[in-house]
């Protein structure tokens, strides 16, 4: 290429004690594992990590990670509650990275709200009864996710207050254990997002009706963590319910200034998962738009997500401004060093673990791997 690449290019996430710099702007974003029990980390996730801390991205996201028992998505999800699944999560954690370069770390802390207490995907996703392993999930309204589903218990504000202290909570272990970064899980259905969105907030308290209002919870949640943690804070959200009555991109652009307002240093861009009867227009790039809009209206520094497979496509993404960087979850799992491929077409660099350098071409070796390791 004539041109540096982009994509290769280093970014700076701030934050009110100095942020951190990623290497390149290829994020490897929070994929769900469904690998643990009592929502300790597991050998499943000391190779998993290590794979992907190995993989070339400039930030590694944990995935979502549940501040209390009854906020995990399924029985298997991890958790970042109480000392034993702090350990359990810094001692999986410190192992991976001691096999591979230095990378950023980042987590997304979450509350699965309503879409809680539900079986594996490849189990069928459905909610769970108690006689299953299920609990009592909640939610801003007794809405349930599916017609058929038992419906949520409606959070009172007591409760709603003892789960920003829980979100708060864990931000103060991660911080504990070395983690570089938060993402706060605002999007696909779950709690924050939950909140935000009029199809499932039909609250007619002070936490529902009015944008400004659905906002309220969300905003508190970032607010609560935000007074804990000094580090790089971000949040994910989807930006369309894709469905006539639900929020709509305008609005997440309003929920993007009050979060700027309130010290909120990336925001990582998604979309859906509020409803069965969304209508998602799948295809290449389809949630960039939205990245875009918000990346202009607030100047909040951006993360674009969703069917990003190529490097080109990355690159374009990224040289046309309509974010500052993208995240791949799926293409990671299928090559899991998507970013060396990347960097060997667009004329970048990553840093490799000196164990991998024999499986380069030889002609390839110099031209986009960094011989070094990293030092903690």
């Amino acid at each position: 290429m004539s041109q540096k690449s982009q994509l290769f290019s280093k970014l700076h996430l701030s934050s009110p004690r100095g942020g951190i710099d990623l290497d390149n702007r290829v994020i490897v974003a929070p994929m769900c594992q469904y690998a643990s029990e009592n929502g300790l980390a597991s050998d499943w996730h000391l190779m998993h990590w290590g794979n992907l801390l190995n993989s070339g991205a400039g930030m590694f996201i944990i995935e979502a990670t549940a501040v209390v028992p009854e906020g995990r998505i399924t029985p298997h999800c991890l958790g970042l509650w109480d000392d034993q699944t702090e350990a359990a999560l810094a001692d999986k954690l410190h192992r991976a990275k001691a096999l591979a370069p230095k990378v950023p770390v980042c987590i997304q802390l979450a509350h699965a709200g309503r879409k809680a207490s539900s079986a594996a995907p490849w189990n069928g996703g459905q909610l769970l009864p108690p006689q299953a392993g299920g609990w009592v999930t909640v939610a801003p309204s007794a809405l349930p996710q599916l017609e058929a589903e038992t419906s949520p218990h409606a959070l009172t504000v007591d409760e709603m207050n003892a789960i920003k202290l829980a979100f708060a909570n864990a931000a103060k272990r991660a911080d504990r254990i070395g983690i570089d970064a938060i993402e706060l899980h605002g999007a696909h259905g779950y709690l924050m997002h939950q909140f935000l969105s009029p199809v499932a907030n039909k609250r007619d308290d002070q936490y529902g009706g009015s944008l400004e209002n659905r906002m309220r919870f969300p905003l508190e949640v970032f607010k609560a963590v935000r007074e804990v943690y000094a580090g790089v804070l971000g949040i994910r959200v989807s930006a369309s319910d894709w469905m006539d009555e639900g929020l709509k991109p305008e609005e997440v652009v309003q929920f993007g200034k009050q979060l700027k307002a309130l010290g909120c240093d990336f925001i990582h861009v998604s979309s859906g998962g509020i409803s069965p009867k969304q209508k998602i227009a799948l295809g290449p790039n389809y949630q960039v738009p939205f990245a875009q809009l918000i990346k202009a209206e607030t100047g909040l520094t951006t993360f674009a997500v969703g069917m990003i497979t190529g490097p080109q496509q990355a690159e374009d993404i990224l040289s046309s401004g309509q974010a500052d960087a993208v995240a791949l979850a799926r293409a990671f799992l299928y090559k899991p060093r998507w970013a060396w491929e990347a960097a060997g077409v667009l004329g970048g660099k990553v840093a490799a673990n000196p164990r991998y350098w024999r499986c380069l071409p030889k002609e390839a070796q110099d031209v986009f791997l960094d011989i070094h390791m990293g030092q903690r």
